[in-house]
């Protein structure tokens, strides 16, 4: 089984040892990072601790803080193999000089690259393991996530032979760490917490486990992600990740921050690639990779879902039956059904706004779309057959149903709202595409003057979990979903 070691980072000895045996036990090894210590009692860490330790002082050159004597630095990693530690990490260009390690201690011989991902990894990994390494680590950095799947590879294909831990550092490469158990990997790295990440990329502890359960992964795992750029902030692996768990099914889902959807698609499916939420900027671009479309999504021009079957790819569009399914709750709700018989103000003309427009055509009586660019809006009306008038024309109107398809509103800019409160008034029904926070401003309001509202959190959960559904062919946990999403947003 894959190991998960944390990287400590703490400056002096009873930090170090308190960080440390704050871990839980899920934690099988903590890495000490003595090149970041200001001060240091190397017998006290190595008596004091509660778990395997690996040793780490690593030289400024291979991305790390020490700065002295090459001597020195070589020499307290030997001490520390003699004072108990269960590892050192030592680069390969320093392995010879670092000598036979006394008592039990085993070496991680170890190549770091920041500055991007080689192109002769087998090289590199070849050199370390001629040097005899208990574990060979090869570290570099992903410039881009397409630099990824040729470093899960070589894992895999070493893996079965030796102890072998393989990574890519930076956002991009978050994938290898998560993905490190599904391949094979001696241990994989984590952080203790955010913020105190020992190299680029690192995740912590607490999602490695929880979020990701990556003590679970196995080389059959099916691997399912999120593609958008920026990925930071996503809160889909969250809500999938608790799906998959509630119905105990081997699957992962991922961060994918992708720069060129095409050569992510064509690296990451030889490695269990089964699905995909596609978000911003990729929605448009990824039509264009699938080998069949569904009529929503080829007519929105626009997906959101990626299914991934027998080497085929099927594009398909959840948003649009997720957010129409939330605004007829409201509606119903609202005592204004049949909505053919209502007249709609839809505020925006991005893309969210062409989802919903798309699905209200032929749904409501009268769809009048407002944005601010009046121009963009004509447009939009134009292809549907519709009406359209700029914000400082919404006033004079009295829609029985009005949905805010903008980001006006979402934190932190949570004071603000696309609609006047004069406009606001009893007996309609008002959805806000928005989702952080739950109740925005316009939500609030509306409720104050009367009226029957519904959150983003609505269309988010139901375009989920119809991505869910299209991907596994079986009935999406909704209440845990939903339950995540609140918890995480209560927590925010």
């Amino acid at each position: 089984m894959t190991k998960l070691c944390v990287s400590l980072v703490e400056k002096d000895t009873d930090s170090m040892l308190s960080a440390m045996h704050s871990l839980p036990p899920e934690v099988d090894v903590a890495e000490v990072r003595l090149d970041l210590m200001e001060s240091l009692d190397l017998a006290r860490v190595c008596s004091g601790k509660d778990r395997p330790i690996t040793v780490t002082n690593r030289p400024v050159r291979q991305g790390g803080s020490y700065e002295g004597p090459e001597g020195r630095r070589l020499a307290v990693l030997r001490q520390a193999a003699a004072l108990g530690a269960d590892y050192v990490d030592v680069e390969v260009e320093a392995v010879g000089e670092l000598g036979e390690l006394p008592g039990q201690c085993a070496r991680i011989v170890s190549h770091h690259d920041f500055q991007g991902t080689p192109a002769d990894l087998e090289g590199i990994l070849r050199r370390i393991l001629a040097t005899g390494p208990d574990v060979a680590k090869l570290a570099v950095t992903a410039r881009d996530i397409a630099e990824v799947p040729p470093v899960l590879t070589l894992m895999e294909r070493h893996a079965a032979r030796t102890p072998v831990i393989a990574l890519s550092m930076g956002e991009e490469g978050a994938a290898s760490r998560i993905l490190a158990a599904k391949f094979g990997a001696f241990l994989t790295y984590a952080s203790r917490a955010q913020g105190g990440e020992a190299a680029p990329g690192q995740i912590t502890y607490e999602e490695m486990l929880g979020m990701y359960r990556v003590r679970e992964l196995k080389p059959g795992t099916a691997v399912y992600g999120v593609v958008a750029n920026p990925v930071a902030h996503s809160m889909s692996p969250a809500i999938h990740n608790a799906a998959f768990e509630a119905l105990a099914m081997d699957a992962v889902y991922v961060p994918f921050k992708v720069s060129d959807p095409g050569t992510f698609l064509a690296g990451f499916e030889p490695h269990d690639l089964r699905g995909l939420s596609v978000t911003i900027p990729h929605k448009e671009a990824m039509l264009d990779l699938m080998d069949e479309v569904d009529d929503l999504a080829a007519g929105i021009g626009a997906v959101n879902t990626v299914v991934i079957d027998g080497g085929r790819r099927r594009g398909c569009n959840t948003d649009v039956s997720a957010a129409v399914t939330a605004i007829e709750s409201a509606v119903r709700r609202a005592g204004l059904e049949p909505l053919a018989s209502r007249t709609v103000l839809l505020i925006g003309a991005g893309g969210a706004a062409r989802a919903i427009a798309y699905g209200l055509m032929g749904k409501a009586r009268r769809l009048i779309i407002a944005n601010r660019t009046v121009r963009r809006a004509e447009r939009l009306a134009a292809e549907l057959d519709v009406e359209f008038c700029g914000l400082d024309e919404m006033e004079a109107l009295s829609p029985d149903v009005l949905v805010n398809a903008t980001s006006v509103g979402m934190w932190p800019r949570v004071d603000e709202s696309p609609v006047p409160a004069g406009m606001l008034r009893e007996g309609t029904a008002v959805f806000d595409s928005v989702y952080n926070p739950i109740r925005t401003r316009l939500l609030r309001e509306a409720e104050e003057a009367g009226a029957v509202v519904a959150s983003g959190l609505e269309w988010f959960v139901n375009q989920a979990a119809a991505q869910f559904e299209l991907w596994t062919g079986r009935a999406a946990p909704r209440e845990v979903m939903e339950e995540v999403v609140r918890r995480r947003l209560s927590n925010a």
